[in-house]
Formats: C-alpha cells, sequence, structure tokens
C-alpha cells in the first residue's frame, strides 16, 4: 500500500514537473523566440498611426491664374454584406449605374464577389467610375442613400462615400502638353507634373498615438508627430491668354488642312521665357483615360525631330552675314546648281538672275547653297548651325527633350544643309530659341517654362532668370538679319512670308516647307511638313513664335498654311501686350496687299492746352472726340501726337484723373484703343473674345479699379488680301508649291 502511495505520488510528481517544464518552454518560445512577432501583434492592439496628407503643389500661369491644383474628391464605396442583409442589392445596383454610368454587369461582379472563405465582402471601392468623383457625384450618392434609407426605414444601407483629394486641371485641355498631367494614383506621368514631382508632390505627415482595446486615445501615451510638407508651387511663364490665342488659331488650321499633326510654340526672344506652347491632336489631363490614341499626349514641340527646310536657312544667312559675305545687290543665276553629279533646284525652275536679297525673299535654294556652300564654306556653316545650338539640347525645364542631329558627311549633304536639307534633324525648340537669337542682338538663351518656385512651407520663392548659353553672332548682324527677314514678309510681290505681313507692326520670319522622306527611305512630294518662324516688331521684339503642320492636306506650303496662323497669333497677342501699332513713311498707314501707302490724317498735340479749347478746335478740323475726366486741361491724349489716324477713329483727351478715374464708353472702339486709353488711365484690364468691344464692366479689386471688356468680331471686317482662314481673296497671289524642298 505504501509502496503504491509512492509510486503514485512520484507520478503526480513526474507530471507536475514535466507541465512546468513545458510550461517553461512554452513561455521562452513565445517571449523569447517569437518576442519580436508578438510584440509587433500586440502593438497593433494598441498602437496607430494616422497619415496626414501633403497637399501637391498649385501650378499657375504668369499671371497668377490657376492651371493645375488639388481639389476635393471622393470615392464610392459599398458594403455587400450590408446590401444583400438589407436586401437592397437590386436596387442599389441600379442606382449607381444611373449615377456612374458603370455597367450594370461590373456592378453585380463587385456586390456579389466573395472573399475566400465564401464570405462577402465588408467593403469596396466602385473603380474606376466612382473613384475620386467630385462633389456633384457625391451629392447625387448622398441623396441616392437617403431616399432608400426613407423608403425602407433602415438607417444603413451600405453605400456611401470616402473624402479624398485629387489633381484638376481647371483650363482643362488648354496647355495640357506643358502640364503633364497625374493618374489616378497620384503618380505623375508626363510633362511638368513629372518633370517637377519632387518639388511638387510634398511629403506626408504622420501622427503615431497610443490608444486602449476600445481606441480610446491613453492620455499620458508617448506619442511623435511628423509635420505634412506640403509641395512647391509653380508660376509658370505661360500666359493663359496667349496660349488660348495659340489654341485658337491652331484649330482653325487644323480643321481646314487637316495635318497628321500640327505645333505652335511662342516665347519672349528677348529670355526665351516660353509665352504658350502647344500641339495638335491634344488631350485633356482630367479625362486623360479616355484619349485613346497615344501619340495624342506626345509633346512634338520639343521630342519630335525633323528635317527644317527653308526654315534654317535663317542659321546660313546670318553666318554669312557675320562674316561679311552677304552682298544684298550681289547677282546669282537662279535655277539650280550642280553638286558633283547631284543636281540641286529651286521652286519652278527658278527666276533667273537675280540679287541675293530677292533670294532671300525667294527662298531660293540655290543662292543658300553659294552662299553657305560656296561662300562661307563647309567647317563655318556646321560651326555656325552648332552655335546656334543644333544638335544638342536646348535645356528646357520639360521632360524628353530629343537633341536632333547635324551629321553632313558627302559634299551634297553639306550643300543641302545650307538650305535645311539632308543630314540635318532638328526640334522646333531649338528653331525657336535660333530665331530669338537673330531677334534679341545674337544672344542663344535657355528656353525655360517655370519662372518662380514658392514653397509654401517657408515662404521662400526662387526665381528663374534668364540664362545666356553664348552669343552667336554680334548686335549689329543680329540687325541686319533681321532686317532681310524683314523683307520676306515685307515684299508683298515676291516675299514668300507676305502672308504673315500684319499691318501695323514690323514683322520679320521665314518659310519652310521641307518635303518627307518616304517609307521607301526616297523623297516623297506628296508628304510635306510646313512651318513659318519669326518674331515681331522688328524694332523691339515681344514674341517670337514658330508654327508647324505635319503633311497637311492641299498643295499648300509654310507661306499658305502657316504663316496665317503666325498672323493671328502675332497680332492678338501684340494686341493684348499692349504693343502700340507704327506706321512707316511718318503718318501714312501701312501698305495693304501691295497697294500704294494710302495718306491719312494724323492726331494733332492737345497736350497742355485748355479742354475748352481743345475741344473747339477739333471739331472745328472734323475729328471725331471724346473727353474724359473733368480736369480743366489736357493732361494726355490717345492716339498721341503725329499719329496716323485710321478712317473715323476717335481721339480722346485726358485730364487729370483722381483714385477714380472716369472710364469712357469703349463700345465699338479696337482692341488696341481700348487698351491704349485704359492704359493712360493706369486701370487693371481684363479681355475675353476678339475683335471689336462691345461691353464694358467695371468693378474694384483691392482698392483699384477694373474694367473687363468683352470683344466679337466685325463682320464687315477683313479687306486684307488673307481671309480668317488663310486663304487669299487676291487672284493675282499664286499659292506657294511644295513640290521642291524650299520653302
Amino acid at each position: 500500500m505504501i509502496k503504491r502511495i509512492k509510486l503514485r505520488t512520484l507520478f503526480i510528481g513526474g507530471c507536475i514537473t514535466l507541465f512546468f517544464l513545458v510550461l517553461v518552454g512554452r513561455v521562452f518560445y513565445i517571449q523569447v523566440l517569437q518576442g519580436d512577432f508578438w510584440q509587433q501583434e500586440a502593438a497593433k492592439t494598441w498602437a496607430h498611426t494616422t497619415i496626414i496628407k501633403a497637399l501637391r503643389g498649385e501650378i499657375t500661369d504668369r499671371n497668377g491664374n490657376v492651371l493645375a491644383s488639388d481639389v476635393p474628391a471622393f470615392t464610392v464605396v459599398v458594403e455587400p454584406d450590408v446590401i444583400h442583409e438589407r436586401g437592397l442589392r437590386d436596387e442599389v445596383i441600379q442606382g449607381l449605374h444611373e449615377i456612374l454610368n458603370k455597367p450594370v454587369s461590373e456592378l453585380e461582379e463587385l456586390i456579389d464577389a466573395k472573399d475566400k472563405d465564401g464570405n462577402l465582402y465588408k467593403n469596396r471601392e466602385v473603380r474606376n467610375e466612382g473613384w475620386k468623383v467630385d462633389q456633384e457625384v457625391a451629392d447625387k450618392i448622398a441623396e441616392f442613400a437617403k431616399k432608400l434609407e426613407e423608403k425602407h426605414d433602415i438607417r444603413e444601407i451600405g453605400i456611401g462615400t470616402v473624402k479624398d483629394q485629387k489633381r484638376y486641371y481647371p483650363k482643362n485641355s488648354l496647355a495640357a502638353h506643358i502640364l503633364g498631367y497625374t493618374n489616378r494614383e497620384g503618380n505623375a506621368v508626363a510633362g511638368l507634373e513629372y518633370f517637377y514631382d519632387k518639388q511638387l508632390r510634398g511629403m506626408d505627415g504622420k501622427l503615431n498615438y497610443q490608444s486602449d482595446g476600445k481606441g480610446v486615445k491613453l492620455p499620458d501615451a508617448e506619442e511623435s508627430y511628423k509635420p505634412v510638407v506640403n509641395g512647391d508651387n509653380l508660376k509658370l511663364t505661360i500666359d493663359s491668354t496667349i496660349q488660348y490665342y495659340i489654341e485658337d488659331a491652331m484649330k482653325e488650321a487644323y480643321a481646314e488642312y487637316q495635318p497628321k499633326s500640327m505645333t505652335v510654340i511662342a516665347a519672349d526672344p528677348n529670355t526665351m521665357e516660353i509665352l504658350g506652347m502647344a500641339n495638335l491632336p491634344t488631350f485633356n489631363p482630367n479625362e486623360y483615360w479616355n484619349t485613346q490614341d497615344q501619340a495624342d499626349f506626345y509633346n512634338h514641340a520639343i521630342k519630335s525631330i525633323y528635317e527644317p527646310g527653308s526654315t534654317f536657312k535663317i542659321v546660313t544667312l546670318a553666318g554669312t552675314v557675320q562674316e561679311k559675305l552677304f552682298d544684298p545687290n550681289a547677282k546669282f543665276q537662279s535655277g539650280y546648281i550642280m553638286i558633283g553629279r547631284r543636281r540641286l533646284n529651286d521652286m519652278h525652275g527658278g527666276w533667273g538672275r537675280i540679287t541675293y536679297l530677292d533670294g532671300v525673299k525667294h527662298s531660293s535654294n540655290v543662292g543658300f547653297v553659294k552662299l553657305g556652300y560656296e561662300m562661307l564654306g563647309k567647317d563655318k556653316l556646321v560651326k555656325y548651325a552648332d552655335d546656334f545650338g543644333f544638335g544638342q539640347k536646348t535645356g528646357i525645364d520639360l521632360p524628353g527633350e530629343a537633341k536632333g542631329l547635324v551629321k553632313p558627311y558627302y559634299e551634297v549633304d553639306f550643300a543641302t544643309l545650307a538650305y535645311g536639307h539632308g543630314k540635318v534633324q532638328v526640334t522646333p525648340i531649338q528653331q525657336l530659341a535660333a530665331v530669338s537669337a537673330v531677334a534679341n542682338g545674337g544672344k542663344l538663351m535657355k528656353p525655360y517654362v517655370v519662372k518662380e518656385i514658392d514653397d509654401p512651407n517657408t515662404g521662400k520663392m526662387t526665381v528663374t532668370k534668364p540664362e545666356m548659353v553664348r552669343q552667336v553672332i554680334s548686335a549689329d548682324t543680329a540687325k541686319k538679319t533681321g532686317s532681310y527677314l524683314e523683307q520676306v514678309v515685307a515684299d508683298q510681290k515676291i516675299g514668300t512670308g507676305k502672308r504673315a505681313y500684319i499691318d501695323g507692326y514690323r514683322v520679320a520670319g521665314k518659310t519652310g516647307t521641307a518635303i518627307k522622306v518616304g517609307i521607301d527611305g526616297k523623297y516623297d512630294p506628296t508628304k510635306n511638313l510646313v512651318s513659318f518662324i519669326g518674331y515681331a516688331p522688328v524694332n523691339d521684339p515681344k514674341i517670337a513664335v514658330i508654327v508647324i503642320m505635319d503633311e497637311p492636306k492641299g498643295d499648300v506650303g509654310g507661306g499658305t498654311a502657316a504663316a496665317p496662323v503666325f498672323k493671328k497669333i502675332v497680332s492678338q497677342s501684340l494686341e493684348y501686350m499692349g504693343v502700340p501699332k507704327v506706321y512707316a513713311d511718318g503718318g501714312k498707314n501701312g501698305k495693304k496687299s501691295g497697294d500704294d501707302a494710302v495718306s491719312a490724317r494724323t492726331a494733332p498735340n492737345m497736350v497742355g492746352q485748355t479742354m475748352k479749347s481743345a475741344k473747339e478746335q477739333l471739331l472745328d478740323q472734323g475729328f471725331d472726340f471724346e473727353s474724359v475726366g473733368g480736369g480743366p486741361t489736357v493732361a494726355s491724349q490717345y492716339p498721341s501726337a503725329g499719329t496716323a489716324l485710321a478712317s473715323g477713329q476717335k481721339v480722346y483727351l485726358l485730364s487729370e484723373q483722381g483714385d477714380k478715374p472716369t472710364i469712357p464708353d469703349l463700345r465699338g472702339e479696337s482692341l488696341r484703343d481700348a487698351l491704349e486709353v485704359l492704359s493712360l488711365l493706369k486701370v487693371g484690364i481684363q479681355v475675353s473674345g476678339e475683335g471689336y468691344v462691345t461691353e464694358q464692366k467695371e468693378s474694384v479689386n483691392n482698392g483699384k479699379k477694373q474694367v473687363a471688356l468683352t470683344l466679337k468680331p466685325n463682320k464687315q471686317d477683313g479687306q486684307d488680301t488673307e481671309t480668317a482662314s488663310g486663304k487669299t481673296t487676291d487672284p493675282n497671289i499664286k499659292s506657294a508649291s511644295p513640290s521642291k524642298p524650299a520653302g
């Protein structure tokens, strides 16, 4: 009996000892070997992290107009388990289909989906139609949910929205290729959004804290806070009004000529600030997913390379002027020239024996071969091409810029290089930088799009300063070259750029019509790339523009198709900038359609006279006039004394103005005249539309008077040789043929 008790005691003791050994081993395993794992699991119950989303930087134009910003957005969510439990499946599917336009079959799949254990999901986002929708859609979802709650007398129906933020482009497709876009996940994809992504995106903030089992924050627990860093704001060199002028003119020409693509860039030639840049076809960054053709996203302005054709002759011309080889009065035989066994031709068989200046106006290939290949020489010709920036990137602050090439090898390659064909390929931005060097006194400038970078967190502002790459030609050479290029436009008889002529503004420019290489590697006369490049005013350049059309339909060249687009953009932009028109011959109107200048009366000098005396004098001489303000004497006038007056043009007499200047009735006036008068009154100006003033509204902004002008075209306008579409109304003007490689 005693022995049995001892054995039982020993057995029980052994079991207890074994239990404690197992328990200790288990504790050791959990606390030591798996300590880190269980520490993390425990932390999940009391440690929490809240992400504070950073705002992506705002992008504005040079005048502060918003082009891209973050705005509130909402994501539609559903709770499949609740929807099925409430018996609302069919009603929810139909309602969401009507609001979001999402296919019923996809909604059924979303709401009926189950997890791997066969249970309905608790929460799902409605993508993509319900992802990051605007306030209007969110309100419709809330209204729909409320109706279901009232109809079935229940509180939770399993649909709602979660607040988020998204990128929004308020002007839709305006400047789309400059801005680029971010995708629905918020990742930068193209344009400035991509190039400046690091500065724009900022850094999310973070708050770490501890809570009890019910999620209530512990009062004495440790917490850490990482402040949010919002993205930098970008102010661009782009002027949204000029950008609008560009895109409006492009759409008109694109509809008429139906090219494969079209590109326009405008810049301040003195600084190479990009004022506008656009391509067609284009896209809407707010709905980038609706763009089917990926080519629509392509920024030809900086990425496409092509044989430039006759616009490249500017380089040859500038080089020969710089080397003092260009004699405008010397003559050569046009028509054709032999380079070894190769014959290089002029358009239309040439024009006989002509001067080199006429060769520039006619855009003679033979003349430029003689200038660039024979006079300037191969080495210097290539050197000037390099110095003007061809074959190298400009360094513009946009992604994907191509560098092109200048690689002549055979003798004929050097000869054709002189007029922009053969072993030379350039980008539009390179060409605009080159012609701007002629406009600004010989300085090759680095183009840029971002004018200022503002850090909203610190208030620090970084301003981009104009950067000169090199002095390519002397200021005197640039001036002379510009005067020859002005003749290409001003000569209304033989100038290939005559359709770019703008009455009252001196324009310099060059046409280009380049034959493209076909699929067989040979030039195909049916496929052309036509262009026009120039700047204005010649005496004080404010804007330089390049216009390019790839394979326009019809028998057109750079002078017939591209030059009118240039004209429309530049004339509107200069008037918008407030650049006054100046007429030649001291009080005569500029020439129109090749006719002789028409005499015009000039404005008399009324400044300093009493208002009464000035009125009597103008009335006696038959001038139409209007006095502005109640002062006794004339402080200023528009147009200024000596300015040629158009038929019926009004003279404005302005007396001293106080803080609240009197605004005259400007209805019926041209934009130019209205801007000049308002500028003298020192008031803020806003303009919409084009043509003549039909409506004006006054307001006060920050204590300063503002005037908003609405303009509409005058149906009686348009007595020039060209209509708005670029078609000639003069039967004596023939279309330039693109059948030969000249412009």
